[in-house]
């Protein structure tokens, strides 16, 4: 095994910090898949890092409440997934309110509509779906204008009032806000004078 590639690919992963996660396909421009896989491998053996699904590792926060790892960011696992394979996922339902604060619920599954197809997760603690889905309404979306989006629908329009909003500006930049009005002006309509209410 190249010890100068195994180390830069340590330093990668601390680079990126407690919570990161990460899968091979992530370091194939620091060495052959070959050393990714062992180096991996070694450092999910020695605790570094810790093996999640088959191919998809983190960098595990520790809990000192627990004193033990923390469990991993189910949204980082999907997105992780979906970056290896190429696939766009986009929130879906309560896990887009969970994501955007409008709902202290945690899922029992995070559900994501998926381009790739449709494929379940599972992990110590928890478990991902992805819905095969052609979005048309979102895909020419940032994924925050997108994931905004798709949290009014899911919460509908009786179900959103001035609450609902306030989180949604603490939640997001201005930038984003402004965003948000610029590229949703051809989604539903009464998702759009919500967002347009937003921006304000």
């Amino acid at each position: 095994m190249n010890k100068k590639s195994s180390q830069t690919i340590l330093s990668r992963i601390y680079g990126r910090g407690r919570g990161a996660v990460f899968t091979p396909k992530d370091f194939h421009d620091l060495a052959t898949a070959e050393t990714v896989r062992q180096t991996l491998s070694r450092l999910a053996e020695t605790g570094k890092i810790r093996r999640l699904l088959r191919g998809v590792y983190d960098y595990p926060v520790f809990s000192s409440l627990f004193q033990a790892p923390a469990s991993p960011d189910p949204d980082a696992i999907a997105q992780a997934v979906a970056r290896t394979h190429g696939w766009t996922i986009l929130p879906s339902g309560e896990t887009a309110l969970n994501l955007l604060g409008l709902s202290t619920q945690v899922p029992a599954r995070y559900q994501y509509f998926s381009d790739g197809p449709a494929r379940k997760y599972s992990w110590d603690g928890g478990s991902l779906e992805l819905i095969h889905r052609a979005n048309r309404e979102t895909t020419v979306l940032s994924p925050v204008t997108a994931l905004v989006v798709q949290a009014l629908k899911s919460l509908g329009r009786s179900r959103i009032d001035e609450t609902v909003i306030s989180i949604l500006r603490t939640r997001l930049t201005a930038a984003e806000r402004g965003r948000a009005e610029r590229e949703s002006r051809y989604v539903t309509s009464w998702v759009y004078e919500l967002i347009k209410k937003l921006a304000m």
